[in-house]
């Protein structure tokens, strides 16, 4: 492991805002702001998702830009999860947290109706197992158990692929309700958060040319 992936866990412990808890331990029992994370902001105000948030560019932006929510980072991997930590700590913002588990282990850390949105962007389209995509019925599964009824769930995606899936082979079957669709974001004339930021994944895919692809719908 490189000296600088290192250098980002270390400094990850130091943050209070970055969570990560073993395996074994959830196992045991649930996260301890479980049903209890307006405790954890100090406020009443909506919470808010972005799941796989890799840099946190997306959890950064939102909550710069809308005070009155408190956001959550969710991802795997500690050495990106680290630049957004970072950011959050440095510039004192108060309604920023990251969470650092498995999307397969969400319902640890969430209660019943806790969450009221949910950002996914850019995630793996798992093109050879469809169960692992996080818009897959498995994964709406979890998503239900802690949002709030009728919350909106976003994804943005540049891969075609995961965007027809969605739409053809989740979200019809089911009849859930979407709000706006997309096959081409910027040339929709849709004005909203999901042009307002761009990660850097999605800078180098639309110099490459690809369309990007967006839904908001709800469960």
């Amino acid at each position: 492991m490189g000296k600088h992936k290192l250098a980002r866990f270390a400094e990850n412990l130091t943050f209070p805002n970055l969570f990560q808890v073993s395996y074994e331990y959830l196992e045991q029992q649930d996260f301890e702001w479980r049903g209890r994370w307006k405790e954890f902001f100090g406020n009443d105000n909506p919470i808010v998702l972005e799941l796989g948030c890799g840099k946190g560019e997306y959890t950064i932006a939102l909550a710069r830009e809308n005070s009155d929510r408190n956001y959550i980072g969710v991802d795997i991997k500690g050495a990106r999860m680290w630049r957004g930590a970072k950011t959050s700590n440095e510039e004192q913002m108060k309604n920023v947290a990251f969470l650092r588990t498995r999307i397969e282990m969400i319902n640890r850390f969430f209660g019943k109706d806790e969450v009221s949105e949910i950002w996914i962007t850019f995630p793996d389209p798992q093109p050879k197992k469809p169960m692992k995509r996080l818009t897959s019925e498995r994964f709406l599964g979890y998503y239900r158990q802690m949002l709030q009824p009728g919350s909106p769930i976003h994804l943005k995606t540049d891969s075609r692929e995961l965007y027809d899936y969605t739409m053809d082979e989740v979200i019809a079957p089911a009849g859930y309700k979407v709000e706006f669709s997309t096959a081409d974001l910027y040339n929709s004339g849709y004005n909203g958060m999901a042009v307002a930021v761009q990660t850097f994944y999605e800078n180098m895919f639309l110099k490459e040319g690809k369309a990007i692809t967006y839904i908001k719908f709800s469960i």
